[in-house]
């Protein structure tokens, strides 16, 4: 075998001509200089992070190339590659690595998520290139594609529209994209073996299910259930919610469960005062409610009805992003978002360390912060 073999190994009649002499190119100049960098290998061949990274997975399922902590080297004729290789000597492999993140809002919950990404980011010398979206979007492939291919990042941390039209193609794409890729309070599944995709998310039903707990071994045994109609947050809350009152030995069916629209709308003071005629109706004393906008909006009507919160009513939020600001401060759920945003990271350094480990999906428990919005009810 000569030096020039591997060049002439490729399986050229199957692909276009410019991808052939890209991997030429590639190959090229990998036997010029060992081993190089994505980056670098982009630079010099004028081709997309994607690509490149889609081209060295090729070779290397070839046998011509060996995938090593931060780059790609050259396999020679005598190499004997092993499960775990040396790092490549001067690839530090996490150094100037750039995340990309996308998530649908940043005013509300993700700014502290995006602050745990950024400081774990930090501490392992990589950088994060942060966009937002929106939970109104009809797809968010289009900003993800620009931080691959424009952008060049490494890998995304990213909490995709699960509900738009276009969520399935974009699961899809993200399969296939090449970078490592991790999902933020969000799970899927891809293929036809529905394989699950890499996550971290905060297991929100135990949060509810622990604000049930609470307001019970108070004495409430009708505890109500008040939710966001926009958020996909909602399900999970709604699902711990009945879980724990089956648990507690609670009627669901004899207390209230209502639906909130979201602050633009019309009605939202027309739902959020029936809410509060069902409680009377019902004898509810208690609600859980998500998110803090929809707690503190309830606080407010129940003063504008002179009923005491919580001598009448107890309340506890879901979120805590401003309950404990209120007045009176109030007792609140809270997802643990930092904690999200820093697991991400780690899940993304030990990919791009490690690209064959098995898939990880982390489940972080929150919070209950115990103010004061809640209390036994009336006698």
């Amino acid at each position: 075998m000569t030096k020039d073999s591997p060049v002439v190994a490729t399986a050229e009649g199957s692909r276009g001509p410019l991808q052939v002499a890209r991997r030429q190119q590639l190959l090229a100049a990998l036997q010029r200089d060992g081993s190089m960098r994505v980056s670098d290998l982009s630079h010099v061949l004028g081709a997309a992070p994607v690509t490149i990274r889609r081209d060295i997975a090729e070779l290397a399922a070839e046998g011509l190339v060996r995938r090593v902590h931060g780059g790609v080297a050259l396999i020679l004729p005598d190499d004997a590659p092993t499960a775990d290789e040396a790092p490549v000597a001067g690839l530090d492999p996490l150094v100037g690595r750039a995340l990309g993140m996308l998530v649908p809002s940043l005013d509300y919950y993700w700014p502290d998520v995006a602050r745990g990404v950024e400081g774990a980011a930090r501490e392992l010398d990589m950088r994060v290139v942060l966009r937002g979206s929106s939970y109104d979007t009809d797809d968010d492939q289009p900003q993800l594609a620009r931080l691959v291919e424009r952008m060049g990042v490494d890998a995304l941390i990213i909490a995709p529209s699960m509900d738009a039209p276009s969520a399935e193609r974009t699961i899809e794409w993200l399969d296939q994209v090449g970078v490592p890729v991790v999902l933020l309070e969000r799970t899927a599944t891809v293929g036809s073996h529905h394989a699950v995709m890499e996550s971290v998310v905060t297991d929100h039903a135990l949060g509810a299910a622990m604000a049930v707990r609470h307001l019970t071994s108070l004495g409430h045994r009708k505890v109500g259930l008040v939710l966001d109609a926009n958020s996909p947050t909602s399900q999970h809350v709604r699902r711990g919610w009945l879980d724990a009152t089956t648990e507690c030995g609670l009627d669901s069916d004899a207390t209230v469960v209502a639906v909130v629209p979201d602050a633009r709308s019309p009605e939202r003071d027309t739902v959020l005062n029936d809410v509060l005629d069902r409680c009377q109706a019902t004898g509810t004393t208690a609600l859980l409610v998500h998110a803090d906008a929809e707690a503190i909006a309830l606080v407010q009507h129940c003063e504008e009805r002179h009923l005491s919160v919580p001598g009448d009513l107890s309340i506890v939020a879901y979120d805590d992003e401003v309950a404990g600001l209120f007045s009176p401060p109030l007792t609140a759920v809270r997802p643990p978002r930092r904690s999200i945003g820093r697991a991400a990271v780690r899940l993304v350094a030990d990919r791009l360390v490690d690209p064959d480990r098995p898939t990880h999906r982390i489940v972080i428990s929150p919070s209950l912060r115990i103010r004061g919005s809640t209390a036994p009810p009336p006698a």
